[in-house]
């Protein structure tokens, strides 16, 4: 966490859900197109999903807000028990409005993490705005924080860790990890 200004470590403290987008970001931005015209993201790093988790462990929210809609999307983010999952987004900004509005929280406690530039106006929006290594320039310049990974290469697990060890809540959140991990396994809840 060096080089990490106060103001930035402000904002961190205060965040209580994290936006993701997709492609880029939980992905390294390739897209597979099946032969029957279905997209597919090139694939998930287990890294991200474990930081994702452990975040959730802490009590804070995890959302993501997609311009796409994939079916292997939506079975990730049911398998890392995500909050809620808003695929075929064109307008982010309204998505994060709606979370804001359904979740009870203010644009200063969303961390959102984008790659392009169609996350520009959401990372504007929110009050801790990241940006993956491998991101537009226009984006790594907005944002308060550039991960040292790629996306799909675990940055999101590093925005989960930095988040988490800066709210002191590191620790006990990998001792509830770990507890529901060997009490159920890594898979998804029952109903």
């Amino acid at each position: 966490m060096s080089g990490i200004t106060d103001e930035v470590r402000d904002r961190i403290r205060k965040v209580k859900a994290l936006v993701l987008d997709v492609d880029g970001v939980l992905t390294d931005g390739r897209l597979v197109y099946l032969p029957d015209g279905q997209l597919m993201p090139s694939g998930f790093h287990v890294h991200d999903g474990m930081g994702m988790r452990t975040l959730g462990e802490a009590g804070l929210k995890v959302f993501i807000v997609s311009g796409n809609w994939t079916e292997s999307v939506r079975l990730r983010a049911e398998h890392l028990r995500v909050t809620e999952s808003y695929l075929g987004v064109g307008d982010k900004v309204g998505c994060l409005e709606r979370i804001c509005a359904d979740y009870g929280l203010s644009h200063c406690e969303l961390a959102y993490v984008g790659d392009d530039l169609n996350d520009l106006p959401a990372m504007q929006a929110a009050g801790f705005a990241v940006a993956v290594k491998q991101a537009a320039p226009e984006v790594r310049e907005a944002a308060a924080y550039v991960t040292q990974r790629e996306g799909g290469f675990g940055a999101v697990r590093e925005v989960c860790e930095l988040i988490l060890k800066t709210q002191g809540l590191w620790d006990a959140a990998v001792r509830r990890f770990m507890a529901d991990v060997e009490a159920h396994g890594f898979r998804p809840p029952k109903g």
